[in-house]
């Protein structure tokens, strides 16, 4: 299905859309990234893209998140849109969740992570609050939050379900890759990713010989110190 948003908006009350799932990614293109850190893909992308302040709530550092996103947006503090795109998704599928950055009232929790393991989720990214941290903290499903509430969500809308987002500042349509690790999350345009990959692998194999020269002393200190100089220090 190509990236097309063509419902008529007098189709749906205000607020309210509900599009079909995107689906844009070659399935061995998407195993292919799982290898690659987060950090790498940026520094690939420029060092200027990925989301800011969130947290991951899934208790093991070494559960990675790398799947197809399926974009949904709330009302701050409401997780009915969250509940029919988990009528949706198909597995693998990563939730991206624009809850407009507010942390007072929880999206997401145990109950909803219960569905996302049955329909088996490939993670969820979102913009707003979580709560029943003991639960998500069992792992399986990774899960990257603003922060986190007891206080739980209502299920009255509007929202929108499969149209292009921003979460915690970073833009993501639906089909885009979305990476998530220890260090963060990153979406990857579909349309670019098979392009990125190459360029990911040439960057971990460069950063390999700068660890090998920084283990072992044999670096060249020209490469900072004409930086240095180039900035009119005498070194």
């Amino acid at each position: 299905m190509s990236a097309s948003y063509s419902s008529s908006s007098s189709e749906w009350p205000a607020g309210y859309r509900i599009n079909p799932r995107v689906n844009l990614l070659d399935p061995t293109l998407v195993e292919a990234f799982r290898e690659i850190p987060v950090a790498v893909a940026g520094d690939c992308m420029g060092r200027c893209i990925g989301a800011r302040g969130l947290r991951a709530y899934h208790g093991d550092p070494a559960l990675k998140l790398c799947g197809p996103a399926f974009t949904v947006r709330v009302r701050p503090g409401d997780n009915l849109m969250v509940h029919k795109a988990l009528m949706m998704v198909q597995p693998g599928d990563v939730l991206v969740i624009d809850g407009g950055g507010d942390t007072s009232q929880a999206v997401i929790g145990g109950l909803v992570r219960t569905t996302a393991l049955r329909v088996k989720l490939g993670g969820i990214v979102i913009d707003g609050a979580v709560r029943d941290l003991e639960e998500l903290a069992e792992g399986i499903v990774p899960v990257f939050a603003a922060g986190h509430t007891h206080r739980g969500p209502s299920k009255d809308g509007p929202g929108e379900i499969n149209v292009p987002v921003a979460c915690a500042g970073l833009a993501v349509l639906p089909g885009d890759l979305v990476l998530g690790d220890a260090d963060g999350v990153i979406a990857i345009r579909a349309e670019d990713a098979a392009a990125l990959l190459p360029r990911t692998h040439a960057h971990l194999e460069r950063e390999a010989g700068i660890r090998k020269t920084n283990q072992e002393g044999t670096a060249d200190p020209e490469r900072f110190d004409a930086l240095l100089r180039s900035k009119g220090l005498p070194v």
